[in-house]
């Protein structure tokens, strides 16, 4: 037992740093690991991946909001954006053939990646010249943060704020129908189509999947899902690793975050797309 929960901590430090940084809230690190590595049975895989993303996002999002790097009112717009769409996605289930959403979004998420790639090569993090976006102006969601890697504030504005709210009320739909993480989209909304730098993409994505996951933890409480004894010393060790890599995270340079990044989101959209070509 004493061994077992040393292995849940280990493995949810490693799982908090990794979430804190990329935005992914560490359930894509925690579910292959307790199914694949350790024969845990995917349903109380899937909880304690639950009771992972609220541990990321509890710890990472109070350094993000102690040091601005966190967009609190991208985050409120666009999670009204997630909850409509995972509604709706809920009460869809049964009705649409779920291999199209894979298939859209496994595109998307290439789509994604390889633009994060044009921008790793541009080396470019904030946009020159930009046209004020009106939404944006009007619900004040432009920003700024200190760059602790740069040593300078760098002030963004947030671009293409309707395509940022379909991609978020899509992600919501598919998080809905498919019973999957939408960290991987959230980032994609705000960094590909809003313009916003990678640093607070991620730390407003950590935020939002802590309000999401929080929504759904409760279900799977009450069906028996969440195992205290995996998911209590999994949120301890994760709780700590988050606080480290919100601390790490601001004094990457965006360029090694982006270039640990695409490769996940590839990973993420490949077998998506792998998914909806078999119909599983």
């Amino acid at each position: 037992m004493v061994q077992t929960m040393l292995i849940m901590m280990g493995v949810g430090l490693f799982a908090g740093i990794a979430g804190a940084i990329l935005g992914l809230g560490g359930g894509i690190i925690i579910t292959p690991i307790l199914t694949l590595m350790m024969g845990l049975d995917i349903k109380y895989a899937i909880g304690a991946s639950i009771i992972a993303v609220i541990a990321t996002s509890s710890g990472s999002t109070i350094a993000y909001l102690r040091d601005d790097v966190l967009n609190l009112r991208v985050a409120m717009f666009l999670e009204i954006a997630t909850t409509i769409g995972g509604i709706s996605g809920a009460l869809l289930t049964g009705i649409l053939d779920p291999k199209y959403l894979y298939l859209l979004f496994g595109a998307l998420l290439v789509f994604s990646g390889w633009n994060m790639w044009r921008k790793l090569r541009r080396g470019q993090e904030v946009m020159t010249n930009v046209k004020p976006d009106q939404i944006a102006t009007k619900l004040k969601l432009n920003g700024s943060y200190y760059d602790k890697a740069a040593l300078k504030q760098v002030t963004y504005q947030v671009e293409e704020v309707p395509q940022g709210f379909l991609v978020m009320l899509g992600a919501g739909l598919a998080s809905g129908m498919l019973g999957i993480g939408s960290g991987a989209f959230k980032v994609t909304a705000m960094d590909t189509f809003m313009k916003m730098p990678l640093k607070p993409s991620s730390a407003t994505s950590n935020l939002m999947m802590g309000v999401t996951a929080a929504a759904s933890a409760t279900v799977y409480f009450f069906n028996g899902s969440i195992l205290p004894n995996i998911a209590v010393p999994l949120a301890l060790g994760i709780l700590v690793g988050a606080v480290i890599g919100s601390r790490v995270m601001q004094v990457l340079p965006a360029r090694v975050i982006r270039i640990i990044f695409i490769p996940v989101i590839l990973f993420i959209g490949l077998q998506m797309l792998y998914k909806g070509i078999i119909g599983g």
